[in-house]
């Protein structure tokens, strides 16, 4: 969906940025920045979206985020429901790759940063033991001052630029820069979808909402996304069906239901169209993966 820009707040006396969040909600809107950005979730599960990808995410994730990619992060209302006082927790560092001066990148030093700013216009999710020393030392890093600030993040780049540990998210693919008004009427749309996957969501209601046509709703939604809204739909769907899989609790049949899907046929083909496996193989790969202590990354 189309992204709005938004300012980093940086501090006069710092030369990149680092919080370290805990919210009760975790709900971002699509917005892009000139700044590159690291994060890791602690605590949490959801959906992020970044660029043209939909996917889910969970405690432990480490993603880079290239320059003025669109993103956004939406806590699941599942992750409340058997705790009203879980919260969310996320360390984001913000930083220009000319954070050190202008010519940091010419050093010999410092040759495979622009190698990993390049691949990192897509956004990168790093796995296994790359992903473990970058979660201990962002941790590190929100606690530290200084000098120490700039050591530690020295240290992350240089694990970010070495690993082999990481997957591609998006396409690198062009975008449109949104006004104000365009930025609220798709994230209506956005928040409108998520609280609703569950249910029979015609055009004429999610065009109602966008204060357009449905011819009109149709053209302007594959314009900015590239993808039918139906498309777009079940990827959302698909996405809480990989929680709910994981998760374990419900059978197939309930899952499909839950997720909007009246048809189990229907089902199995959408996920195995938007995953590349069936559902059963789905949850099959990741306890594998988990009893191996290698997290899989499928969605």
């Amino acid at each position: 969906m189309k992204p709005h820009f938004h300012k980093v707040p940086m501090q006069t006396e710092s030369s990149f940025s680092i919080r370290h969040d805990l919210v009760p909600d975790f709900r971002t809107s699509m917005h892009y920045h000139p700044e590159y950005e690291l994060h890791l979730l602690i605590k949490g599960e959801g959906v992020r979206f970044i660029g043209d990808n939909i996917s889910n995410f969970s405690p432990g994730e480490v993603v880079l985020l290239g320059k003025n990619l669109p993103h956004g992060w939406h806590c699941k209302k599942e992750y409340f429901q058997d705790n009203e006082n879980a919260e969310m927790e996320t360390i984001v560092i913000h930083f220009s790759p000319n954070f050190l001066g202008d010519d940091f990148l010419s050093l010999p030093e410092t040759r495979l940063l622009p190698i990993l700013f390049e691949k990192a216009k897509g956004g990168m999710v790093f796995l296994n033991n790359t992903r473990k020393k970058l979660s201990s030392l962002m941790l590190l890093a929100a606690e530290s001052e200084n000098l120490d600030r700039i050591i530690f993040l020295l240290s992350i780049l240089k694990i970010l630029s070495e690993s082999t540990e990481y997957q591609p998210i998006s396409k690198r693919d062009s975008f449109f820069r949104s006004n104000e008004f365009e930025t609220e009427r798709l994230n209506r749309i956005c928040s409108y979808t998520m609280a609703n996957y569950g249910k029979d969501i015609n055009l004429a209601q999610i065009a109602s909402i966008s204060n357009l046509t449905v011819t009109s709703f149709c053209r302007y939604f594959k314009l900015i996304t590239k993808k039918s809204y139906y498309t777009f739909l079940t990827e959302i769907r698909i996405s809480h069906a990989c929680h709910f899989l994981i998760e374990d609790k419900l059978c197939i049949d309930q899952i499909a239901d839950r997720c909007g899907f009246y048809n189990i046929s229907n089902f199995y083909r959408q996920f195995k169209k938007v995953m590349g496996v069936t559902p059963l193989n789905y949850k099959r790969d990741y306890f594998m993966a988990e009893k191996s202590g290698n997290k899989l990354h499928l969605a």
